[in-house]
């Protein structure tokens, strides 16, 4: 009897579970063979690991004034703290802020501050002495912004970031919430440190995620990790305050992105795309009935190291591969210093360091 119970409750459990998920229905482009500008190859994995100690989630990583590396990481599985650390470029580890949650983007304002997205505080500021400052929580509409993912800055100080969703708070299931109903949420944001204000760029995005801005400052990029593609939204020229197409329909999903020195920009992925997941997104129900299983029943993310040198056009000029994911498993983030690419991730314990060719 009480088998049957459990079995019951399980069913009824499933159930609420799907009924939760407002998925909708879309069908992406045949994904592109690992062939030609995108042929696979072996290159990451002579990618050396910095440990992190213990500790996980270098989703992004940011160079600071004094030489070195800095990022945000939390307990292993645990989401909901964290702190940013600096390693010193002898490879030793401290602590830069005690910030009690983990954050996502992180960029260096003139000034030598800290500017993060704070999983649970929004747009932040972190002094030089770690001292927290909220700057954004909200749209100037009053919508939430509850997922700042990453963030540039421009010239002038102005800050550009993204914001995955205004409906959620981060969470594993929600982030695979947000992938599987395929429905437009957050957006892309300026905040004005003079005025204190907020400005809308593009008012929804599929789970926006790494941001850059051009050399020129002409146009800002947003990652739509769910479309497999980078927008460009033009701030200045005939096409101003317009969004177009920067890239699409590419082989991974992409995350992080950023800026080289000579205006052509590094897309860091999550893993390869998945045929399954591909399948998947045309159907709702079914997507519905996978979101209500357990988390371990769930498809695994394939560990699969995958990073592309893009021009200022949008162009693939390289790509980067480390098929069996033991060397570099994701590179969510990836910034480029005195000639090595640090890559990061949500999930892995380390930082992997690539020495650039010559």
């Amino acid at each position: 009897m009480k088998r049957i119970l459990r079995i019951i409750g399980l069913a009824v459990l499933v159930f609420l579970q799907s009924c939760s998920l407002q998925p909708a229905a879309w069908t992406p482009q045949e994904k592109p063979e690992l062939t030609g500008a995108y042929a696979e190859n072996d290159l990451l994995t002579s990618a050396e690991w910095i440990d992190l100690e213990g500790f996980a989630g270098p989703e992004d990583i940011a160079v600071g004034p004094d030489g070195y590396i800095y990022t945000s990481v939390h307990p292993k599985g645990n989401f909901k703290e964290g702190k940013v650390i600096k390693i010193s470029p002898e490879g030793k580890i401290s602590t830069f802020c005690n910030t009690g949650s983990w954050l996502a983007g992180l960029h260096f304002d003139a000034d030598g501050n800290l500017i993060g997205c704070d999983s649970q505080r929004g747009l932040i500021r972190m002094s030089k002495d770690g001292t927290i400052t909220v700057l954004a929580r909200e749209d100037e509409n009053g919508k939430a912004i509850l997922i700042p993912n990453d963030v540039d800055i421009a010239k002038d100080g102005r800050i550009y970031f993204s914001s995955t969703s205004s409906r959620h708070h981060f969470s594993i299931k929600n982030a695979r919430r947000i992938i599987l109903e395929a429905r437009p949420d957050g957006g892309l944001y300026r905040y004005d440190p003079k005025t204190e204000l907020v400005e809308t760029l593009i008012d929804s995005s599929y789970f926006g995620n790494g941001v850059a801005l051009s050399d020129k400052e002409d146009f800002v990029l947003m990652v739509d990790l769910t479309k497999y593609r980078v927008v460009r939204h033009w701030l200045k020229g005939e096409k101003k305050g317009t969004t177009d197409l920067f890239i699409s329909n590419l082989p991974g999903l992409p995350n992080g992105i950023s800026r080289r020195q000579d205006g052509s920009f590094w897309l860091g992925f999550t893993t390869r795309r998945s045929d399954a997941l591909d399948k998947l997104q045309s159907k709702p129900r079914l997507k519905q009935f996978v979101f209500a299983l357990p988390i371990w029943m769930q498809p695994k993310q394939e560990k699969f190291g995958m990073i592309m040198h893009l021009s200022a056009n949008g162009e693939v000029i390289k790509t980067y591969y480390d098929p069996t994911g033991k060397y570099v498993s994701e590179a969510a983030s990836v910034e480029e210093h005195d000639g090595y690419l640090y890559l990061g991730g949500d999930v892995i314990d380390h930082i992997a360091k690539y020495k650039l060719p010559d």
